[in-house]
């Protein structure tokens, strides 16, 4: 397990399109991929998921990855979260 906290700078946080194309890039790597905020767990594979953490600009989560490929996958999704997921 690999982890790493971040803060989301994206301006709108994480809404819908944002939301899909993070889970669109977790969905590259087989392993489990979560985030934590505020103590609570969400699925970065799940729109839904995502969308129900309620993530606003200048929240910081702990991106979690767990798996065969887990550095991998910290390493492009912290990059993906870097450059505003997409927008």
């Amino acid at each position: 397990m690999v982890s790493q906290k971040l803060k989301i700078m994206n301006p709108t946080g994480l809404h819908l399109r944002p939301a899909g194309n993070l889970c669109r890039e977790a969905m590259k790597y087989k392993s489990r991929i979560t985030f934590d905020y505020s103590g609570n767990t969400a699925n970065a594979k799940s729109v839904l998921s995502v969308l129900g953490a309620c993530i606003k600009s200048g929240d910081e989560i702990t991106l979690i990855c767990e798996g065969e490929d887990e550095e991998q996958a910290l390493e492009a999704l912290v990059e993906f979260i870097h450059t505003g997921l997409g927008e």
